[in-house]
């Protein structure tokens, strides 16, 4: 039997845990490699190099270490708010104490820059205004109408571009060829309009705490409805990079996925329209959740021979 001490031990664990939301983590750090591999590495690279370049994974880890600090100052700020919009998870977050968040915040801060630093101290700097913009989203931009939605989308792909940015200055491969760009800036076009859509469907479920703290969103701000319209113009608007991904480019099997999408859309808004109160725009958050976390599985669609040559051959 545990004694009470070790108990309590284990609950702060648990709640540190929810602060950083470790159940994340392990995703982000996969889509990173899953898009290394099949997306933003150039063609030539066989998987396995990625996989076994010990600076990508110096990358993924700073971005781990850096996104896990930022739900901790997110947190912190937002903890009046979350015992409104989610008492449950609120209550276990504060069994850690707000000073000892901060201390494993900057402790995570420092890490993350150190990281970066072996990598090269261009990527530190990198990690540094990351980090530094992430506190500046949590503690001021996210309570504006629109640029925090923004903000928050840009935070999400950011670590992708750190990425990108670390195989174009490869001098080994040949710089990347303009179609394969596209289809980069494609697949990441239609990722940042899914999180914004996410991002405004989470402001309809936080309605309540964001009226009681007065966090400016668009739902706040302009009404549901507006907030509605914002939503479904973003759906319409998603068709343009799934279009250019599936006619102009070929990306294997994953058009599946891209078509599924479409549908699942057309669907959401009808239900979103349909949407009065917490509990449904939360079962449309968690399922927007869901498409988005199948899409970093299906990224391996794009050419699942890598799986055996270990090699691209689609864009050739």
């Amino acid at each position: 039997m545990l004694s009470r001490k070790n108990k309590l031990f284990l609950k702060k664990i648990l709640s540190l845990f929810s602060v950083i939301r470790g159940y994340n983590i392990p995703v982000i750090a996969l889509a990173q490699y899953l898009s290394a591999i099949f997306i933003l590495a150039p063609q030539e690279m066989p998987a396995l190099d990625v996989i076994l370049d010990v600076n990508v994974f110096l990358l993924v880890l700073a971005s781990s270490v850096a996104i896990a600090s930022g739900y901790i100052i997110n947190n912190f700020y937002d903890s009046e708010k979350d015992l409104i919009n989610r008492p449950r998870k609120s209550m276990l977050d504060r069994l850690v104490s707000q000073k000892t968040k901060l201390y494993v915040y900057f402790t995570l801060n420092f890490i993350a820059v150190g990281l970066g630093w072996l990598v090269s101290w261009r990527v530190a700097l990198f990690y540094a205004l990351y980090i530094f913009v992430i506190w500046f989203y949590s503690h001021k931009l996210k309570k504006y109408p629109i640029v925090g939605n923004i903000s928050a989308c840009l935070l999400a792909v950011a670590p992708f571009f750190g990425i990108l940015l670390y195989f174009a200055k490869m001098d080994k491969y040949t710089i990347f060829r303009p179609m394969q760009l596209e289809i980069i800036f494609s697949h990441a076009s239609f990722l940042f309009l899914l999180l914004l859509i996410r991002e405004m469907t989470k402001d309809l479920e936080n309605l309540r705490g964001d009226l009681a703290n007065n966090y400016q969103t668009i739902a706040v701000r302009y009404g549901e409805n507006v907030s509605k319209i914002a939503i479904s113009i973003c759906a319409v608007l998603t068709i343009v990079p799934v279009y250019i991904l599936i006619e102009l480019y070929d990306v294997g099997y994953m058009d599946l996925y891209f078509y599924f999408c479409l549908g699942f859309l057309m669907f959401f808004v009808m239900f979103l329209w349909r949407s009065e109160n917490r509990t449904q725009f939360l079962w449309l958050h968690n399922a927007l959740k869901f498409v988005i976390v199948a899409g970093i599985f299906c990224i391996i669609l794009i050419d699942p021979s890598v799986l055996v040559h270990g090699k691209r051959v689609l864009l050739s």
